[in-house]
């Protein structure tokens, strides 16, 4: 088995000078026209796109609540695409799971051991105790939220604490001291830029998972300079700049576009 640590993801962000993740968030609303007479258009949709993608992206994030709104075709599909992501490239299931300890073992098997994604979004309000379940597969990471790049991040995760810090900070705190650390990443939004610096002081050997790139308004630079360290250690998420781009010429001619502007930024860093 292809083991995807940081040593790895370091290794392919190097060779393809991208820091690259493809969001793969297929609405049934924005897909062109031609995929919607088929019988597996989010499929099919997301095939394209990996197949003029997959020599820029690092990795892919298939957003699951696309394919859950759709019941059982959706799982169908669902389960198709992952088996169609190059090996090579770091496959995270984005549906932002953690419960109590029996669930949480539920939900681990089904997208470590059936699926068989490399990482998976979590959210850690429930405590560390909620991933540890995730967290038993050694070989996969755990991608733990910190600081989202919507707008109600403000409600929660902004939240000063009696001990001086924020929420979103005590978050990081305990996650880089546990013994399964080097299994995790941490989501951080574009759109918080300024906190990059404070973050990386908490958590400077870890992976960041940034999205809110593009058409949620963050600036690509801003997030290399602060975000960026020794080995690399970040994966920029793009899902609607790339998926959805303008139409000049075909579908996939634009995909293919779009993505290469963005690696075209992100090589000047090497």
């Amino acid at each position: 088995m292809l083991v995807k640590d940081s040593a790895y993801l370091c290794e392919q962000i190097r060779q393809k000078k991208s820091f690259l993740c493809v969001g793969l968030d297929p609405d049934l609303e924005k897909l062109p026209n031609h995929y919607l007479n088929g019988k597996q258009p989010f499929l099919e949709f997301c095939k394209d796109i990996i197949e003029v993608t997959h020599h820029l992206a690092v990795a892919y994030k298939i957003n699951i609540a696309f394919f859950e709104a759709l019941g059982p075709s959706g799982w169908e599909q669902l389960e198709q695409l992952v088996n169609i992501i190059p090996n090579e490239c770091l496959l995270i299931a984005d549906a932002k799971r953690a419960d109590i300890g029996n669930t949480s073992k539920k939900y681990a098997e089904y997208y470590f051991d059936r699926l068989q994604v490399d990482a998976v979004t979590l959210h850690p309000y429930m405590g560390v105790d909620s991933l540890e379940p995730f967290l038993s597969y050694h070989n996969k990471w755990s991608v733990v939220l910190a600081l989202t790049s919507n707008p109600g991040s403000a409600d929660f995760e902004l939240k000063e604490l009696s001990t001086g810090v924020l929420l979103f900070e005590s978050v990081l705190q305990t996650f880089v001291k546990i013994k399964q650390s080097n299994q995790i990443m941490f989501v951080v939004g574009a759109t918080h830029p300024e906190y990059l610096t404070k973050i990386r002081k908490i958590c400077p050997d870890h992976f960041l998972l940034i999205p809110g790139i593009g058409s949620q308004g963050g600036d690509l630079h801003q997030v290399i300079q602060a975000g960026r360290n020794h080995n690399e250690g970040l994966l920029i998420n793009v899902s609607r700049s790339i998926i959805y781009p303008e139409l000049k010429k075909s579908f996939k001619d634009d995909v293919f576009q779009a993505a290469q502007n963005f690696v075209t930024e992100m090589s000047r860093y090497f």
